[in-house]
């Protein structure tokens, strides 16, 4: 098993991505820390690790709070001692509008959800990472990175941005304590992400464009999956990345290149 006596950290664990992940981690022998906002999601995620007798915990907890997520690390650290990987993956889509109908609040709550939710996520674990060296993956999106596209997906947008931004200088800065921090980001996944965009009054913002058919050109139109990604997230936590930071991976079926 690639992760076996490893202790891992998991955010947004409770759907998509992140639980798809945490199931994956704890099928390859790592102790998973489970962690979300919504109590019932985390005790499904960790009942569906126990039931194939993997061992996790959940944590309630929202990540932008910082006194939340410093009592969530502590509580990793006072059950099993340590921390080895971090997949910093909690995140919305949040309101997407014209530039002037965002409002302040709507901006911000984004910002601080995924940006700051990273940075506190981050924050907290690195001086137990730093014991023993360990790796760090954070999720942002082909938006802001490679596709522009997405009309009125600004905050969005921008925190993805920011978070590619952040792996490369929080890389360089950790290397020296052989913590390995790398970014993925999808495109297209099957998740319920999308449920909680807010779109408002987009028409006259979007441009007018006709893509050819199959808008993710190696699946014909067809997105990719969670199990996929946590496929992907799996190889940057394990030790067959060893030489691998400070980098972007996008996973996406050639979407972007074809969308930018």
């Amino acid at each position: 098993m690639q992760l076996s006596g490893k202790i891992a950290l998991v955010t947004g664990a409770g759907s998509g991505i992140a639980k798809a992940t945490a199931k994956l981690f704890a099928k390859e022998g790592a102790k998973v820390a489970a962690l979300g906002r919504t109590k019932e999601e985390l005790e499904e995620t960790v009942a569906e690790i126990q039931r194939n007798n993997g061992e996790a915990i959940p944590l309630i907890a929202d990540v932008s709070q910082p006194e939340q997520m410093q009592q969530a690390t502590q509580n990793i650290i006072d059950k099993w001692g340590r921390l080895d990987i971090v997949f910093a993956n909690a995140g919305i889509n949040g309101v997407w509008a014209p530039i002037d109908e965002l409002t302040p609040e709507e901006w911000n709550k984004t910002i601080n959800i995924n940006l700051t939710g990273t940075f506190l996520t981050v924050k907290y674990a690195v001086p137990y990472l730093k014991n023993q060296g360990g790796s760090i993956i954070i999720t942002s999106s082909v938006n802001g990175t490679r596709m522009f596209s997405n009309s009125g997906a600004t905050a969005y947008s921008c925190t993805k941005a920011a978070q590619v931004a952040f792996t490369k200088m929080v890389a360089l800065e950790l290397a020296k304590h052989r913590i390995r921090v790398n970014v993925i980001c999808p495109g297209a996944i099957e998740t319920s992400i999308s449920e909680s965009t807010q779109a408002r009054d987009l028409e006259h913002v979007r441009e007018p464009v006709e893509f050819p058919e199959g808008k993710i050109p190696l699946t014909d139109g067809k997105p990719g999956t969670s199990e996929q990604v946590a496929q992907l997230v799996l190889f940057l936590a394990s030790d067959v990345s060893s030489h691998i930071t400070g980098t972007e991976v996008w996973i996406d079926g050639a979407e972007s290149l074809l969308k930018a």
